[in-house]
């Protein structure tokens, strides 16, 4: 596959892509390029950021991009500040294309419980079944009971994981007491959706768009199939506009979306089994982790080479959202599986943050 490096020269080293439907640059210098910008809704303007002026070590950026390339990416970018600085496409993909954003999506799944508990809709402390009704589960009603939408939020439902996208009651047995055990199962959380949707009157997506989607101006849809997870599609940048309200901690521009403390709650450890996790968020820079399909808990931080206080959505074959408070960065990586013959999930991450590294010059 060749690069397909959509070049928008505006001054030299600038890094960006653009097409005749897509966002524009300005030509004028920015100010105030230190503040958190906000791409306007309508997707016809969104500010970009060369290398030279943020004082990134240009050299380092074809290294980058190559290792893209060889590792079936489709769709990359890296915000700083919310302004596009690095902005790339596979030959065979476009800034127009959606692509599915897997279990990175649970973030937006999270925001969106918070937003219904904001609004008064749900109670993360209630009991799930007073959502749901009795026997969503096959489980006795003591050990249903005790489930809540917190634990769904973090993975602590005590449900068996073996049938891992299964929603319906047969296929969701006891494996332990909810919050004793902490267990990567897609049943739980894809069931949130219906959580929302039950406690608002309406459905999962009608809510999600009206409430966060055409707020922050992203694109996209929801698409799955009865009983398994609900995948959502959009493009590249929509995922980044999603990473920007993070970045402002549910906040976009002077409209708070999502609030501060449901925020710092979501991005913080949920639970003292899995360190790295939040509700739905992975969490770097924790003394342990665990991960998918393993009740082994390992010892040191989730990903080496990346900031401490980087949070992440990270779905199936690689799909990435990366927002690194301390340096005001939003980075998205969109493709195929990174790495056919890798043992460990999150090996492509740090290889990937050595390079962004070197690119920072970090």
């Amino acid at each position: 596959m060749k690069l397909a490096l959509f070049l928008f020269i505006l001054l030299p080293f600038f890094i960006s892509c653009t097409s005749s439907d897509e966002v524009e640059s300005p030509t004028s210098p920015i100010e105030n390029s230190d503040e958190l910008y906000f791409p306007p809704l309508n997707n016809s303007v969104w500010e970009s950021i060369t290398l030279s002026e943020l004082g990134w070590i240009e050299d380092n950026l074809q290294p980058l991009l190559n290792f893209l390339e060889e590792k079936d990416s489709k769709a990359f970018i890296i915000l700083k500040n919310g302004r596009i600085a690095v902005e790339w496409y596979a030959d065979d993909f476009s800034a127009t294309e959606n692509w599915y954003w897997a279990s990175a999506g649970k973030t937006l799944t999270s925001a969106i419980v918070g937003i219904a508990e904001q609004e008064g809709y749900i109670n993360l402390n209630n009991q799930t079944n007073n959502y749901l009704g009795d026997g969503w589960t096959n489980m006795n009603l003591t050990h249903e009971d005790a489930i809540t939408v917190l634990n769904q939020l973090t993975m602590t439902s005590g449900l068996n994981d073996l049938l891992f996208d299964c929603t319906d009651p047969v296929c969701l047995f006891y494996k332990a007491d909810a919050s004793t055990r902490w267990a990567y199962h897609n049943s739980p959380y894809t069931l949130l959706q219906d959580v929302v949707s039950n406690g608002t009157s309406q459905t999962f997506e009608s809510y999600f768009n009206s409430t966060l989607r055409d707020k922050i101006g992203m694109d996209g849809t929801w698409f799955g199939t009865n009983n398994y997870n609900n995948v959502y599609f959009s493009t590249a940048r929509s995922m980044a506009r999603f990473g920007i309200l993070m970045l402002n901690k549910g906040t976009w521009e002077d409209e708070e979306v999502l609030n501060e403390f449901y925020f710092t709650a979501m991005t913080n450890t949920s639970q003292n089994i899995n360190k790295s996790y939040g509700y739905l968020w992975w969490l770097n820079g924790k003394e342990s982790y665990m991960l998918p399909g393993s009740q082994e808990v390992f010892i040191g931080t989730l990903i080496p080479n990346a900031p401490t206080d980087l949070v992440a959505g990270l779905g199936k074959n690689d799909q990435k959202l990366y927002v690194v408070p301390s340096q005001d960065l939003v980075i998205i990586r969109l493709g195929e599986i990174a790495d056919e013959d890798s043992l460990v999930p999150i090996t492509f991450d740090n290889e990937l943050w050595q390079k962004i590294n070197a690119l920072i010059g970090l």
